[in-house]
């Protein structure tokens, strides 16, 4: 019975408000920190968004990252972006989850965790940079698609570096160590 009450190691009620808090920090992130560029804007959401796919998995890492960061786009009247925002930044946040897990598994210690999250972080914002690549190239052309690579490059790799570090510093806090282990152990033990 208790197994269908939790979700990797978490009460139901817990995972969705965790969900609903890093989909609000996706939106504040996303708005407190906005540079205008010529087709569309620079900003550090992307830092929960990969915060978002550690934390609280693929599944609803991915639905936080979405929701929010569409939000956002939505709020700073880039709406014809939410779409692409929308399934983009869900992808990032699953791909950072399940690349995560999969780069750590041959590491046999804890001290060089940040190795799988820099690279799941790098895969999932290349995905990103990707993708509006080819949403602009739909909207503006070529021309106007390879101007904004820059400035998705620059978001994707200063958002990355951020997420690590954050991580890095918050993960070995004794509460949030065992926090997170303890979900660890419990998902290792299901499989």
């Amino acid at each position: 019975m208790k197994n269908m009450l939790t979700l990797h190691g978490f009460a139901h009620a817990k995972q969705l408000t965790l969900t609903a808090m890093f989909a609000t920090l996706c939106l504040i992130g996303t708005l407190l920190i906005t540079i205008p560029l010529p087709t569309g804007y620079f900003n550090v959401g992307d830092v929960f968004v990969l915060l978002a796919g550690w934390c609280l998995g693929p599944f609803y890492g991915a639905v936080a990252g979405a929701v929010g960061s569409a939000l956002a786009d939505v709020v700073s009247g880039f709406a014809v972006y939410a779409p692409i925002t929308f399934f983009l930044k869900g992808a990032v946040a699953f791909l950072t989850a399940i690349l995560y897990r999969i780069f750590k598994r041959p590491l046999n210690t804890e001290r060089f965790l940040f190795i799988p999250r820099t690279f799941s972080a790098i895969i999932a914002e290349s995905v990103m940079v990707l993708g509006y690549f080819l949403w602009e190239l739909l909207l503006y052309g070529f021309g106007g698609a390879i101007i904004a690579v820059l400035g998705n490059v620059l978001q994707g790799a200063c958002c990355s570096v951020c997420a690590v570090v954050i991580v890095s510093i918050l993960y070995p806090i004794k509460g949030t160590h065992r926090t997170v282990k303890a979900k660890e152990n419990r998902k290792n033990n299901s499989f």
